[in-house]
């Protein structure tokens, strides 16, 4: 399958899971608002949700898919047809090692719940005890989802090795579902009750992805038997390749959640909410477009650069940068230059109130701002991992994580929660430069000449897009705050202008071709 087929079929899935995050987080925004027990409750989701994007979704598919895909091609190699038995030898020995430490991991997070929730909130200075319990408790609730996730993990790196992405991107819209079958039948009287029913669904939500996959896998021809633990070979090398991924992989991750701890502890309460509902709409086009790309363009990669074929690899990576420059270049414009209507539009009704509205797009635009350093990340860490390289992205997250902490201490005094958001998108500009250096640095990678001709073309269609919105804004923002029908016609209209500007600037200024997307979208032969 070809990178935009592949990105397509995981970007397509994920826009699904979106859409029904977004349900959710309206939902979330009526019930329980941005407040004690929201923020309680987005305390206790942070950690776990931090290590599944760290270890989960990260580090470990970046670690184990490469391993994965040379264990299969050398053992076709040596025996013909065999190449799958020995993959599937070598993840039934990682899960051997992999499902003792899980455990072993959740039990203690569970026990230790209470300091490291005091840790990272200073057991709530505005919200006192009762908000420390609260969150405490419902971390206790929602930490068994690492471990099921982590082995949900396992069986898509598999799935994404045999080119059947769909079933594990498909996965988080169980997630969605559960959450909102949550608020809508089996919320409670309170807020403090809805939030804790969303920790439940959480972890059975968990349950659920675990038996999906598991499903898959065996429709596919690929049943994981659990053995007593072996640390063989390739499966020390594969754990020593986690640990750097995880921080590699996990910056943005990190600084959001020194983002949220500062929040928690120094801001005023609600503070930690609007991070979250901003980072949720700042996090859509990165879900859709850089996680879609950057996994579909994985096992690719690997392939290609194993194989010798460096001028095959230099084309996929030119080819995937300017797929995610295409899309996130008028995403990032919409997200800053129309951030309120948007925020209005999708949250604002319940509990949630225009104050949190204005709080809430305020941080988004400054999110936004790193919006294309984000997706970039998603793109240029492969080219280390295919090559085996998890250390050089470590490094060089460190550097970005620091950035962030000083710009973080510097600008929240000032700038309040829109500081931390902002401090969130420098710092991301910092890692995809260095990422970006390194590799050509190392002749790695560099930017071809179609690639420079597209670029500058895509930002002269933003710009237009840019000035389009400044435009329509006002007009459609006084009906954002009306009935369901009136914003939903609000909202397609301006999302609807916006396409029909933005791509047919695209074409008009010779960026994009239409018969070079259709091209694209072929199966090659």
């Amino acid at each position: 399958m070809n990178l935009l087929r592949a990105s397509a079929t995981i970007g397509g899935l994920t826009l699904v899971s979106r859409v029904l995050g977004f349900l959710r987080d309206m939902l979330m925004a009526r019930f329980v608002g941005a407040g004690f027990a929201s923020d309680a409750f987005l305390i206790a989701w942070r950690l776990p949700n931090l290590f599944r994007a760290l270890f989960a979704e990260g580090a470990f598919s970046a670690a184990f898919v490469p391993m994965f895909n040379r264990t299969v091609a050398e053992g076709d190699k040596e025996n013909e047809g065999t190449g799958l038995a020995a993959g599937i030898r070598f993840a039934e020995d990682v899960l051997s090692v992999l499902l003792p430490i899980l455990i072993v991991f959740t039990v203690i997070m569970m026990l230790a719940a209470g300091p490291i929730v005091y840790a990272m909130t200073g057991g709530f200075p505005d919200g006192g005890p009762e908000k420390f319990a609260l969150a405490t408790q419902y971390t206790r609730i929602t930490f068994p989802y690492l471990m099921l996730i982590s082995l949900v993990s396992l069986l898509g790196g598999i799935l994404n090795s045999l080119n059947r992405f769909w079933v594990n991107a498909a996965a988080p819209i169980l997630l969605n579902i559960c959450l909102i079958v949550g608020l809508l039948f089996f919320r409670g009287a309170s807020d403090v009750e809805t939030a804790r029913t969303q920790a439940i669904a959480v972890t059975v939500s968990g349950g659920l992805q675990l038996a999906w996959l598991i499903l898959a896998c065996w429709q596919a021809g690929v049943r994981l038997r659990i053995r007593l633990p072996r640390v063989s070979p390739e499966v020390k090398r594969l754990l020593k390749l986690i640990g750097p991924a995880a921080l590699g992989a996990g910056a943005v991750q990190f600084n959001l959640l020194i983002s949220t701890t500062l929040a928690a502890r120094f801001l005023p309460e609600g503070s930690v909410s609007y991070l979250y509902y901003a980072d949720r709409l700042n996090q859509l086009p990165l879900g859709l477009i850089g996680i879609g790309v950057g996994t579909a363009m994985l096992p690719s990669l690997s392939r290609q650069i194993g194989g010798g074929d460096h001028k095959a690899a230099l084309d996929t990576q030119n080819r995937a940068i300017e797929l995610v420059l295409l899309l996130t270049l008028p995403a990032t414009a919409a997200l800053m230059v129309s951030a309120m209507p948007l925020i209005r539009a999708l949250l604002q009704h319940g509990v949630f109130t225009a104050a949190d509205t204005i709080a809430s797009a305020q941080a988004l635009a400054a999110f936004s701002i790193g919006l294309p350093a984000y997706v970039l990340i998603k793109v240029l860490t492969p080219g280390f991992y295919a090559r085996a390289d998890t250390k050089t992205p470590v490094r060089i997250a460190l550097v970005a994580m620091l950035v962030n902490l000083i710009l973080n201490l510097v600008l929240i005094w000032p700038l309040g929660h829109v500081g931390l958001a902002l401090s969130t998108a420098i710092s991301a500009w910092v890692n995809a430069i260095l990422l970006y250096a390194t590799l050509r640095k190392r002749d790695h990678f560099a930017i071809d000449g179609r690639l420079r001709h597209t670029g500058l073309r895509l930002l002269a269609a933003t710009a237009l897009l840019t000035g389009m919105l400044l435009i329509a804004n006002p007009f459609v923002d006084p009906w954002t705050g009306r009935s369901l029908i009136e914003r939903v016609i609000a909202l397609s209209l301006l999302i609807g202008a916006a396409f029909i500007v933005y791509f047919g600037a695209v074409f008009a200024l010779g960026a994009y071709k239409l018969s070079t997307l259709k091209g694209q979208l072929r199966r090659r032969r």
